[in-house]
């Protein structure tokens, strides 16, 4: 395997088969000084892999792996992010593919599920980090006490068993392979999000201070992450810190609507996405709906053509000439749905994304 593209385009990647090559490449090639953090593998939490002949995930949304088109500046942007161990903000258009790269590289490197992070105005680190669930426990002790009566004596419940790791909390946990962590429109964030996710890029750990308070009488504490879906998938924190082992591979969508802060933006390194024009369509057609006969790709073609005549005018995302070409393929009847003619169908579905007005605007 070339040592440099350990990620690759699908046509070079064997028909796109997920592979294993991640584990000769950590052995290979070790962070740079100062992107090497010391996490210690308490428990194991290296991400399952797919089972032999079965599908990467039953989860529909690794789909978006398996089908995504990747450029050659993509793929050295990608391999550029897990040499250097850096987060990667990705920008574009909406609908270019930004969120389905992240799922691309987890799909490819078998890195498990993506942990998804999505940002709103009222997101706090916090948010990412963990939740403790602070009344369920202080509920539980009440209920004991009732149950035990006032000469009872009571423990205090696990505190453990009441906090769970947020997407970001989880994708830091010491493993032996990088976890996948989705951060979507982070321009959308309050504008002091990018700066405190500084300290947690740099130094690759976060504190629990719950937990850190009871470091001298309780040094271990086993916590839910994110994605896990019992209470049997708890992991290990150690007196209150969570430091992680393998960088995870970040991925920071933004559609521009804000400037993001320099300090932040010397620590990512930048991709812009470009809208798909006509061969790369192709291709994405391709993969979603494998090979049509001549009369098939004669209409793939027509709908193409017709996504970028469109797409001059105003922005479209590419899934809504995907959804034009599904609705032409099922022989759907028209005058059932009220529209005119298959034109009419069409416009409805390929509207400009920053229009609210009739069809066809």
């Amino acid at each position: 395997m070339n040592d440099w593209h350990i990620f690759k385009k699908i046509e070079e990647n064997k028909n796109n088969e997920p592979h294993d090559g991640i584990d000769a490449f950590l052995r290979k090639h070790p962070p740079p000084r100062w992107r090497d953090f010391k996490g210690e593998i308490i428990r194991n939490d290296t991400p399952l892999r797919p089972p032999q002949g079965g599908n990467f995930s039953e989860d529909f949304s690794e789909e978006r792996g398996e089908t995504f088109q990747a450029e050659d500046k993509e793929v050295e942007m990608v391999n550029a992010a897990l040499y250097l161990r850096r987060p990667l903000l990705v920008t574009g258009k909406p609908g270019v593919g930004k969120s389905s790269l992240a799922y691309a590289v987890a799909y490819q490197l078998r890195l498990g599920k993506v942990l998804h992070w999505p940002i709103t105005t009222r997101t706090i680190l916090k948010d990412g980090l963990y939740h403790y669930d602070a009344i369920g426990r202080l509920q539980e002790l009440q209920i004991e006490r009732l149950k035990k009566g006032e000469d009872g004596s009571i423990e205090p419940p696990d505190m453990g068993q009441y906090i769970r790791l947020g997407p970001l909390g989880t994708a830091f946990l010491p493993s032996e392979r990088p976890r996948v962590l989705l951060i979507d429109e982070i321009d959308k964030s309050d504008i002091d999000l990018p700066n405190d996710l500084l300290n947690i890029f740099e130094e690759g750990s976060f504190e629990i201070p719950e937990l850190s308070r009871l470091a001298r009488s309780v040094k271990d504490a086993e916590v839910l992450p994110h994605d896990a879906k019992d209470h049997e998938d708890r992991v290990v924190v150690r007196e209150g810190k969570v430091l992680c082992r393998a960088f995870p591979f970040v991925v920071l969508t933004s559609n521009a609507e804000r400037e993001l802060p320099a300090p932040f933006l010397r620590r990512c390194l930048r991709l812009d996405i470009d809208k798909p024009e006509k061969g790369k369509l192709t291709k994405i057609v391709q993969a979603h709906f494998g090979n049509a006969d001549e009369a098939g790709d004669k209409e793939r073609n027509h709908l193409i053509q017709l996504f970028l005549n469109r797409r001059e005018t105003g922005d479209l995302a590419t899934d809504q000439l995907l959804n034009a070409i599904y609705l032409t393929t099922q022989g759907i009847d028209l005058e059932n749905i009220k529209i005119k003619d298959k034109e009419s169908l069409l416009e409805t579905v390929l509207k400009h994304l920053n229009s609210m007005g009739t069809v066809g605007n």
